[in-house]
């Protein structure tokens, strides 16, 4: 949950304010009751704003708390000029609250204290209801948790394992965008580095690794060419290289370039990928690490806006075919679709007893395993922030991942890569819309409906919101 700041605006004449502050107290401590109840951590201002001066010193000691966003609450009718200071007193979002108890004015007053941000441009988000009404709580939360995403960024660092992939442009963002729209550093890195770690790395953690996966996986199944214990191991070494990396340079999220350096000349990185969005290894739980393939950056940064508002792992995929006769995309591509997805379960072994691994197909001449199943079925979230003429927008839809009889799973992968992951997505936007739209053959996914809270997000980046549905 977040952690919220409160500030209550009132009149500032001394004799109105004198009779009206008890009724605001009495409002400002239902919702704050509420918001605690909900588990937020609500930080509230040490006195109601009745004058200039309070209108800065409160704001700014509720600012100093660190808060993610900021309530101003209406009760009453409220001098707009002390939302005015106050709002200058903090940098964080602002949600302005009005009390719809008719007996006093608090939305002529949350309505002048709007009218007067918007003429400044400060933005800020409107709510109103009974301080204990679960709709205006929500909305609220709602508010925090994207605030909250959002703030994860700013002094965040990404980390680039080689550079563009295959002339991918969608995969390259401008490092002085990032940083300032964003507050992302951005720390190139060479997959050579990756490449010489991973020989060094520790060869009975990655026997241990690779029988752990033996053991708990669907199949494993060796060739002698492509897939072999070695390469396998091989690639666990190149996840143990990564992970000592990640923890030395303080790397947030990242992503691993691969084609074609390490595909056709060491391994490929489905394994590692794989693991590091995974909320597990063979070692026991972890915290996922969002790491996209092919170093797509614009698609590790939605990847970990996603998982700061879900609090799950993402899935990376590619947008592989449309299935028109059952309005179907297969969601496909070599990487890392982590093992998560196969079940959505706590328990790994669930998952990984539907996870296959195959070796890789002729694309990638130095093989590896590729990390196979089908995505279990459920409402998804899925999207992706790209840009249109230099400037970002986020690209919404809801969705329905299925899962079919085996006859039927297999016919569907069979058209497509049959070795690799797949998630078979019914979206609810019109396939001629989002061939004609998306701006990227990436696309990514959580489990649930999180659209209010990522609608949240693209207001406060300040970033064009597009989202399908049929309507």
């Amino acid at each position: 949950m977040a952690r919220i700041g409160v500030v209550s605006i009132s009149d500032g004449r001394d004799h109105v304010h004198a009779r009206n502050a008890d009724f605001i107290q009495s409002k400002q401590d239902s919702l704050v009751r509420s918001l605690r109840a909900a588990g937020h951590d609500v930080v509230v201002g040490d006195d109601l704003v009745a004058t200039n001066v309070l209108a800065t010193s409160v704001s700014r000691k509720v600012a100093a708390a660190d808060v993610d966003v900021t309530v101003f609450c209406y009760s009453v009718w409220a001098f707009p000029h002390f939302t005015m200071l106050a709002a200058d007193a903090t940098r964080s979002p602002l949600v302005l609250v009005a009390s719809t108890d008719p007996t006093e004015p608090g939305l002529v007053g949350m309505l002048a204290a709007g009218g007067a941000l918007d003429q400044i441009g400060r933005r800020h988000t409107r709510a109103w209801g009974a301080p204990d009404d679960a709709e205006l709580v929500e909305k609220i939360g709602v508010h925090a948790k994207a605030a909250a995403a959002v703030r994860s960024l700013h002094g965040s660092t990404f980390g680039r394992f080689g550079g563009r992939p295959m002339g991918m442009n969608t995969a390259v963002a401008n490092t002085d965008q990032w940083m300032r729209k964003f507050g992302i550093d951005v720390e190139e890195i060479d997959q050579y580095e990756l490449v010489l770690r991973a020989e060094k790395a520790d060869a009975a953690e990655a026997k241990k690794a690779r029988e752990w996966i033996e053991q708990h996986a669907a199949g494993v199944h060796y060739d002698g060419k492509k897939l072999t214990p070695e390469l396998l191991e091989r690639q666990i070494r190149s996840y143990l290289a990564i992970r000592d990396i990640i923890a030395e340079r303080n790397l947030d999220f990242s992503g691993i370039k691969a084609q074609p350096e390490l595909t056709e000349n060491f391994a490929t990185m489905d394994v590692t990928e794989a693991f590091l969005n995974d909320p597990y290894d063979w070692n026991g739980p972890k915290e996922p690490h969002v790491c996209a393939t092919e170093a797509d950056m614009d698609g590790a940064l939605t990847m970990q806006l996603f998982k700061a508002v879900a609090g799950t792992p993402v899935l990376f995929a590619d947008v592989r075919h449309y299935h028109g006769d059952r309005d179907i995309w297969d969601l496909c591509n070599s990487g890392q679709h982590a093992t998560w997805y196969a079940a959505r379960s706590d328990d790994p072994a669930e998952n990984l007893a539907k996870v296959n691994f195959y070796p890789e197909v002729f694309f990638f001449p130095a093989g590896g395993a590729s990390v196979q199943h089908i995505a279990a079925p459920g409402q998804m979230t899925l999207g992706r922030l790209t840009r249109e003429d230099g400037e970002y927008r986020l690209q919404l839809m809801l969705g329905e991942f299925e899962r079919y009889d085996d006859a039927t799973n297999q016919k569907l992968m069979d058209q497509s890569t049959p070795e690799w992951p797949h998630a078979f997505a019914r979206l609810d936007a019109p396939g001629e819309l989002f061939l004609s739209k998306f701006g990227a053959n990436h696309i990514h996914a959580v489990p649930g409906d999180h659209r209010a809270a990522l609608r949240a997000v693209a207001d406060q980046l300040n970033v064009r919101l597009d989202e399908w549905t049929r309507g």
